[in-house]
């Protein structure tokens, strides 16, 4: 018997009580949990005699019984369990530190002959095999447990081929650790994808993390290694031990697992969920309105910094009330996937299919969701299929070999993280990448997916020099792979979950992000658009005395704005590592500085696409994003005086959000170029942009960016004929928003005075460092 792995930082404590499918070591458990060395030593001769009748079984071959004890065996229920031979049924069972085992059954029992190395076995005198179970006897106790090996295969014939074709759109219904009845007895199905591996066997609490008693069978050609385990359920924590083809031994979390321990500790954990879902009405109605059609605006939020030390239920009490009451549609959390370091975004994930175990359980996670559904919110998770870390316990180099990598260097290892590539032109990678899509969508009804790096999947050149990359078969830069991967995830969320929205973080231009995959796009239904994020923040930047020579920055978004579906994104990338909160970003005094802070939002919410907002900018939070402590709530409290200051700018963004959803001008043709018209845009000696708004029907709203720190009085803009008069419906300079009060207060009649190539016109006042909407009444 091979030594079994030290206690990894999994194991329960010395004294923790085992499930009935337990091996239990003979002696006390906090000896032999620490005493890896002597478990692996022959055990002593047995104390007892085989039962009368018990025939000696045939000697193993000698190479079965070393690749068995090993973990080298690829079909260990060939050898465990009951057989029919000529003469009776020969029984054998692998149970280290056991001193007898016996046959248990309707009129049975009969102990085996111990052959030492924890296996035991006979031969009774039987026409059939019958029912029965094992009586296993240790110094100090005995326990009565099903054999592991007397079951058959409990995944069935269409999960393998569909796996096997890379298709199984429900992986997670076939691989991982499924709790289930199966052959009249509960337990838990274990199973997992190693093609490359000699043996793999299951390790645990349950075993006291030794993997010898439990050797997995390979089912075939797909590389799946299956083992039913009676007696295990909910609760337990597990890991796969896996020999390498080079005969070495690594321990792993499974990729499937659903549920994790709290890092750093890396057991993966047995779980089944109990939630009673209360959101059919909002499922029901998420896709009567096509997304590009309809309000979204989104509130991005890094759940465990949003409000340090909440759990997902603790969250579900503050988190949903805050954003209705800021009017936001949707809230999008940064990964929620479990990654190894706390201190962190959550990009580098090691547990796709489980939600972080540091707020809580998976049905923890769902309650939560279930709680913004109730108050009419949607849910985005942010979502990471173009890299994995190197954790050891993890993804890479899985069973040995490249696996969910690619096998070519220049295209496994990622160049700017420090981490490595799927491969996806490999089938079964693909299927675990799609079905993990799909996953989050159906198991925890989130309502969109954001693509986190996007552009670093589609470029086999990306952050890559000449010689750091090969070409394509067509001699290009592209990654075919990818896109036809891309290509699948969206075509399959789409049609398997009416009303979710993918929305891509894509850097180029990339062509057809968002167009459908029948018309040869990549199928997402919103891009982030990085260029207009990158050119309007360093337009606000300059003092205001040089806008005017960066006033193309604010516009040239429009050249391209119908190009695809786009999201205006203010994300948490723009407000870390010395790039400044939004408002530090603004030039001027900290009056200037909240004043810009609020015209640019109003310029943002008003300008064709949807908006996202990280946390901590709806207040104008001056300082970076911390893990540590998350969002400056404190400046929102009254006793520190703040009422017009930030509580200022978070009653603005209120009023966004309210007038936004109010007005379908707003959001009703962003995607249609007859949405938008230019009444002012080219009036940089003035600092001022000026555009109208259409809903559907054709009705307008009008917006204007002041951003000179100076009152524009009597300014003319050129408005449709029609309305007999129109008004201000929001005003970032309102005294309540902390600006200087400067307005518009009564309905403005256009005038029969040409301006902008239109025949009537408004007269203005423009507050200074403001936005201001007018729409007809």
């Amino acid at each position: 018997m091979t030594p079994r792995p030290a206690r990894n930082s999994s194991e329960p404590a010395p004294g923790t009580a085992e499930p009935v499918a337990a091996a239990k070591p003979a002696k006390a458990p906090a000896k032999s949990a620490k005493a890896p060395a002597k478990a692996a030593k022959k055990p002593p001769a047995p104390r007892r005699a085989a039962s009368r009748g018990v025939r000696p079984a045939p000697a193993l071959d000698a190479a079965e019984r070393g690749r068995l004890l090993a973990g080298g065996h690829h079909d260990p229920h060939s050898l465990l369990g009951a057989h029919p031979l000529r003469g009776g049924v020969v029984f054998r069972a692998l149970r280290p530190y056991a001193e007898a085992v016996t046959v248990l059954g309707k009129g049975l029992r009969a102990e085996l002959h111990n052959d030492g190395d924890g296996l035991f076995s006979g031969v009774l005198p039987l026409s059939e095999i019958p029912e029965y179970t094992l009586l296993v006897s240790y110094a100090d106790s005995e326990i009565e447990v099903q054999d592991p090996y007397r079951f058959l295969p409990s995944l069935g014939d269409l999960d393998l081929y569909l796996i096997g074709e890379g298709r199984h759109e429900e992986l997670w219904t076939a691989l991982g650790a499924r709790p289930m009845s199966h052959q009249g007895v509960t337990g838990t199905r274990f199973t997992v994808w190693a093609p490359n591996a000699q043996g793999v066997r299951v390790t645990g609490d349950f075993s006291y993390w030794n993997g010898t008693a439990h050797p997995m069978r390979s089912l075939g050609s797909t590389g799946v290694w299956e083992l039913f385990l009676p007696g295990v359920g909910d609760g337990a924590m597990y890991k796969f031990e896996i020999m390498r083809p080079d005969g070495s031994h690594t321990l792993r979390a499974d990729p499937m697992a659903q549920r994790t321990e709290v890092p750093p500790a890396n057991a993966s954990i047995v779980t089944e969920s109990h939630h009673v879902w209360r959101d059919q009405e909002w499922m029901a109605r998420r896709s009567a309105r096509p997304v590009h059609e309809a309000p979204f605006s989104v509130y991005e939020v890094h759940l465990a910094s949003w409000r340090p030390r909440l759990t997902y239920r603790q969250l579900a009490d503050q988190l949903p009330a805050y954003v209705k009451d800021l009017g936001f549609t949707h809230v999008e959390f940064l990964p929620v996937a479990e990654h190894p370091y706390g201190g962190s975004w959550g990009y580098q994930v090691t547990g796709f299919y489980a939600p972080t175990s540091r707020m809580g359980t998976p049905d923890d996670f769902r309650f939560l969701v279930d709680a913004l559904h109730e108050a009419g919110i949607g849910v985005l998770v942010d979502w990471v299929p173009a890299h994995f870390p190197k954790d050891d316990w993890a993804l890479a180099e899985f069973d040995g070999r490249t696996l969910y990598e690619h096998e070519d260097p220049l295209r496994a290892e990622h160049p700017d993280w420090g981490t490595l590539e799927f491969d996806y032109g490999r089938k079964e990678v693909r299927n675990f990448l799609v079905a993990n899509a799909t996953y989050w969508c159906e198991e925890f009804h989130v309502d969109g997916l954001r693509v986190d790096a996007v552009a670093s999947m589609l470029y086999l050149d990306y952050s890559r020099e000449h010689g750091e990359w090969t070409p394509n078969e067509h001699g290009g830069r592209e990654n075919l792979d990818a896109v036809a991967f891309l290509q699948e995830m969206n075509a399959t969320v789409y049609r398997r979950c009416p009303g979710v929205v993918t929305v891509a973080e894509e850097s180029t231009a990339w062509d057809g992000v968002t167009r459908p995959t029948d018309h040869g796009g990549l199928g997402f239904g919103l891009k982030w658009n990085m260029g207009w994020m990158h050119d309007s923040l360093g337009y606000v930047q300059h003092e205001p005395v040089h806008r005017k020579y960066h006033h193309s920055e604010m516009t040239f978004s429009m050249v391209y704005a119908y190009s695809e579906n786009y999201v205006l994104p203010i994300s948490h990338d723009e407000v870390v590592h010395g790039k400044r909160a939004l408002v530090s970003k603004m030039p001027g005094d900290w009056w200037q500085q909240r004043a810009t802070h609020r015209a640019y939002l109003g310029f943002m919410w008003a300008h064709p696409g949807k908006q996202l907002l990280f946390m901590g900018q709806e207040f104008a939070q001056g300082a970076e994003w911390s893990e540590g402590h998350g969002p400056d709530w404190w400046l929102l409290d009254p006793s520190y005086g703040a009422e017009s200051d930030h509580r200022g700018v978070r009653d603005l963004v209120r009023d966004l959000n309210t007038v936004y959803a109010a007005q379908p001008a707003l959001w009703e043709r962003d995607t249609d170029p007859s949405g938008f018209s230019w009444v002012a845009g080219d009036a940089a000696e003035d600092n001022v942009f000026a555009f109208l708004r259409h809903d559907a029907s054709g009705a307008p709203l009008l917006s204007v960016s002041n951003f000179s720190p100076v009152v524009r009085t009597e300014y003319r803009l050129g408005v449709p004929e029609g309305p007999a008069a129109w008004q201000e419906v929001l005003n970032t300079d309102e005294s309540r928003y902390g600006g200087g009060g400067v307005g518009n207060p009564d309905p403005l009649k256009p005038e029969a005075t040409e301006s902008h190539g239109r025949p009537t016109s408004l007269s203005v006042t423009l507050p200074p460092l403001a936005t201001v909407w007018f729409r007809p009444v």
